[in-house]
């Protein structure tokens, strides 16, 4: 038995029913039963509340909202509704024809009317309180709320049950929602959730796409992408990159949290609700990726196809989450599709990226045999792939590198951790790029005349390699016994470039230098040897080591071999070398100014044409003042 009308029974009469608002009772009619009373006294305490709250019948109900205006009161509203549904299931199992029960159905139309326009101006009017960022911030603390609370004596002073905890715009939300519910549930309850769902869904449908709109998202199809300039797109991938983030966590995590709650009493209402709500801006969303995957592939979109792979798959599980319900079932199928062809995208630019490689034809030398510009640009592409190892792993895991399409040697795929190591895959395939590059630089190196220039261009190249590994994830991904085995390969070309570019210089001088010999025989070494250094130094000092650190190695292993040498020969024979020479034009350096000269090599020139020439007149100025 309803409490309100109990309650009415012990302490008060039985108010009179006048005619404009009752049924007229026979005098003659039996005597009514008890409960009859209790159901005529709940109907007659409803009409009076929805009658001072009826658009058509007052206009205090058109300037005020009940909801705004007493809490008190919007809670006696909701329980008179209550009652009166109850009446009115006790009307139709006592006589469904009575005109007590079509007068209560009428009743229950105008009141249905006016939680209707409650609900839209409650959403209306909290459309900045109802943000999905604020309801997804504080969705723990709602759930607190209930409808429950309209059910005791209720009053804004319940919603301050967190004290300080929550600020004033929090207080006016939670009670928003809880009004929500409230009305939805007894919308529902009496049979008008139609009504309720549709205000509700275009509502919020207005919010989410709105916010979409403000988020960058736009509704682009194929050929529109087709058509852009990469400039262009690129910053549309941007804007992407943000509102994926914001929309995942904050707009669509809102919506479904305020659907749950609005609705908690139907899941099926709320699951339909937040899919019809979030759909079209949602499929929008997820299927931007897709069409950008299908765009015309190159190297230079590698990496923002990969930050898009990485943005879907970083918020898979809260978009598994959210759209967990099977209404949602295609927005979750758009996000994996996107990640399936962005996935193939990749491995697509990736295995272009590896033929561009190998297709370079370039047949021009680098000057100085210095850094081959293949070099910097594909190991700072690979640095670059490094940093997205844990994607790129996730990428290749299903397609495996093989031998027959990879010169690697067999040991490249026996690693132990191979199976073990998701990352190893990918470790492998950057290793395999890195050869490819490596083996077309080989055959680069055939260009230069000189060998020893060959050799001083592949210590340069395989330095920056090696640099650019240490430096970088691709150093962790490589590991230490590539870098070792790397290294090792740099000292072996610069000993040869040493050997080769020196040996004439090294070989004019006696192998013993200390030796007695004739002051004829001394003079032709010296000779010897200035002819050789000269021409040596004049080339090395258009040649370059781009890596200051191998260039100071370089210098000083050349000087460690060459000066003492001289200087044990021109401390024995400068005397006789003296005489022997007298006036003659040919000057030779000292000991101390050999090292100077040495400092002049292997940084290059601005202009190689003349350098030669340059270096030698200034080797001779130089030696001016003789032994």
């Amino acid at each position: 038995m309803p409490r309100k009308g109990m309650r009415s029974i012990l302490f008060k009469p039985s108010p009179l029913s006048s005619p404009s608002s009752s049924v007229s009772m026979p005098s003659s009619s039996p005597r009514r039963s008890f409960s009859d009373s209790l159901i005529e006294e709940n109907i007659e305490f409803a009409r009076s509340l929805i009658t001072k709250w009826d658009y058509d019948q007052s206009n205090y109900a058109h300037t005020t909202s009940l909801f705004n205006d007493s809490r008190h009161e919007a809670r006696q509203y909701l329980n008179a509704i209550r009652d009166l549904q109850s009446a009115m299931q006790y009307l139709v199992a006592k006589d469904s024809t009575s005109q007590m029960l079509v007068d209560s159905q009428l009743l229950m139309q105008v009141a249905m009317k006016r939680l209707e326009k409650e609900f839209y101006q409650i959403l209306a009017a909290n459309r900045d309180h109802l943000d999905p960022e604020s309801v997804s911030g504080r969705s723990s603390t709602t759930e607190r709320i209930s409808v429950s609370d309209y059910d005791e004596e209720y009053s804004d002073d319940e919603f301050r049950f967190a004290g300080d905890s929550i600020s004033e715009t929090e207080r006016v939300s939670m009670i928003a929602m809880a009004d929500l519910k409230a009305i939805a549930e007894s919308m529902i309850s009496a049979g008008y959730g139609k009504e309720c769902v549709k205000i509700y869904k275009i509502m919020r449908k207005s919010i989410v796409d709105e916010a979409l709109y403000h988020l960058g998202v736009e509704r682009l199809s194929f050929s529109q992408l087709q058509k852009m300039d990469w400039e262009v797109l690129e910053i549309k991938i941007k804007n992407w990159l943000h509102a994926i983030k914001v929309a995942v966590k904050t707009l669509f995590s809102g919506e479904r949290i305020l659907s749950d709650h609005v609705f908690a009493n139907s899941g099926k209402i709320a699951e339909a609700c937040f899919s019809e709500i979030t759909r079209e801006g949602a499929m929008y969303l997820f299927g931007f990726p897709e069409l950008v995957a299908k765009c015309k592939k190159s190297p230079e979109k590698m990496f923002r196809t990969l930050d898009l792979y990485e943005a879907i798959s970083d918020n898979w599980p809260q978009i598994e989450s959210i759209f967990s319900c099977e209404s949602t079932s295609a927005i979750r199928s758009q996000a994996v599709t996107s990640l399936v062809k962005l996935g193939e995208a990749v491995r697509t630019m990736l295995t272009d990226f590896e033929l561009a490689i190998q297709k370079d034809s370039s047949k021009t030398p680098v000057p100085g045999g210095g850094v081959h510009p293949l070099t910097r640009y594909v190991l700072n592409y690979i640095t670059f792939l490094a940093d997205y190892s844990g994607i790129l792993a996730d990428i290749f895991a299903d397609w495996p590198l093989t031998m027959t399409q990879s010169p690697l040697p067999e040991s490249y795929f026996q690693s132990p951790d191979r199976d073990e190591n998701p990352s190893s895959e990918i470790s492998v395939r950057l290793a395999w790029l890195i050869l490819v590059v490596l083996c077309k630089l080989d055959r680069r190196a055939e260009l230069y005349e000189d060998v020893a220039q060959s050799y001083l261009f592949l210590a340069n190249n395989l330095q920056y390699v090696v640099v650019k590994v240490r430096t970088s994830n691709l150093g962790f991904l490589l590991g230490e016994d590539w870098l070792t085995k790397h290294e090792k390969k740099v000292r072996e070309y610069v000993s040869k470039y040493e050997r080769v570019g020196w040996g004439k210089v090294l070989s004019s001088l006696p192998d013993n230098p200390t030796a007695e010999m004739p002051p004829e025989k001394a003079t032709v070494s010296f000779k010897s040897f200035n002819a050789a250094f000269l021409e040596v130094y004049g080339k090395q000092s258009t040649w370059i080591v781009s890596d200051p650190k191998l260039r100071d190695e370089i210098k000083v292993s050349i000087a460690m071999k060459l000066v003492p040498r001289y200087r044990e020969f021109y401390d024995k024979h400068r005397v006789g070398l003296r005489r022997e020479l007298g006036s003659d034009s040919v000057h030779i350096c000292s000991p101390d100014d050999l090292g100077n000269y040495l400092s002049d090599i292997l940084h290059g020139s601005r202009d190689s044409g003349s350098v030669s020439s340059h270096s030698s007149s200034s080797y001779h100025r130089s030696n001016g003042n003789g032994p």
